[in-house]
């Protein structure tokens, strides 16, 4: 018996997704996806690597297009695109709800910007344009609300899901890379509505810095362009962890004279909040001219 489940297990791979009528991929919507994933990687590998800048524009407007057309398909959500992955972004929280479809386009030598959808998983499609405003954003706006019409574009590489006062939220780790001198990363915090995706949420306390108790609705942390500075999350030690920052010229102003000190600080889920930790790791012993790296 063991052995014919596993059978079942290599030779019906989508079992594991497809767990209802509701779910399932028919054989020619099936058949239709993977053709359209093909066109997809092609689209996508032009977008990312012509050489014309407006032609990557061209070509993400066809990529944009035709991804619409394939996510339409009934029941597309359950579709991994496994090869197209390769390519671009699809981040889903535990539980499942809805995915984020995530990717970036170099639109000149110097720029960078960020595009990217939120698929609700239902059979006919909902969907929710990402639309970049992160260069219309300055810091004093760090502690805002947005919506997917007014997004802080950026790359999305984790998810992670708690649950506040009987709603789930998801605390998004991004990475911003638009500046020219300076890259940003941050953690967003995301909370789906009857309206929609909703963007900031005070969950981030900052006590230890600010001395009394604090919220802010995302934490940002921006860096020169060179260096390469820490955010992420470590299961371990249940923490988020992450540089701690210092301008080479002691000017806080100029963020991108910002680099790693070798010290690290954090975030610990307590309750109901990411708590801000302080110096929570020893600084680390380099040599003159190093600085610590992911």
């Amino acid at each position: 018996m063991a052995k014919k489940i596993l059978m079942m297990m290599i030779l019906f791979p989508f079992l594991g997704w497809a767990t209802s009528k509701a779910q399932e991929i028919s054989a020619d919507d099936l058949k239709f996806l993977k053709a359209e994933e093909k066109e997809l990687v092609v689209l996508a590998d032009s977008m990312f690597h012509a050489f014309m800048p407006e032609i990557r524009s061209d070509y993400n407007m066809k990529f944009v297009k035709r991804l619409r057309g394939a996510l339409q398909t009934n029941n597309s959500y359950y579709y991994t695109f496994p090869t197209l992955s390769n390519y671009v972004n699809f981040l889903s929280p535990e539980g499942g709800g809805f995915r984020i479809i995530n990717w970036n386009v170099p639109v000149t030598d110097n720029t960078l910007r960020y595009y990217g959808a939120i698929q609700m998983e239902q059979s006919a499609l909902k969907l929710y344009p990402l639309v970049d405003y992160a260069t219309e954003i300055k810091e004093k706006d760090y502690d805002s609300v947005f919506t997917n019409s007014k997004w802080f574009g950026c790359l999305y590489y984790k998810m992670i899901t708690q649950e506040v006062n009987g709603q789930r939220v998801y605390t998004l780790f991004g990475l911003n890379a638009e500046a020219m001198v300076s890259n940003k990363k941050l953690l967003d915090v995301l909370v789906m509505t009857d309206k929609g995706p909703v963007f900031g949420y005070p969950l981030f306390n900052m006590h230890s810095v600010a001395g009394s108790e604090f919220y802010r609705k995302r934490f940002v942390m921006e860096y020169k362009k060179e260096v390469q500075a820490s955010l992420n999350y470590d299961k371990e030690m249940k923490m988020i962890y992450f540089d701690k920052l210092v301008s080479q010229v002691n000017d806080p102003n100029r963020k991108y004279t910002y680099v790693p000190s070798g010290q690290y600080d954090g975030f610990r889920w307590e309750e109901d909040h990411w708590q801000y930790v302080s110096d929570f790791m020893p600084a680390l012993n380099l040599k003159d001219g190093e600085a610590p790296s992911k």
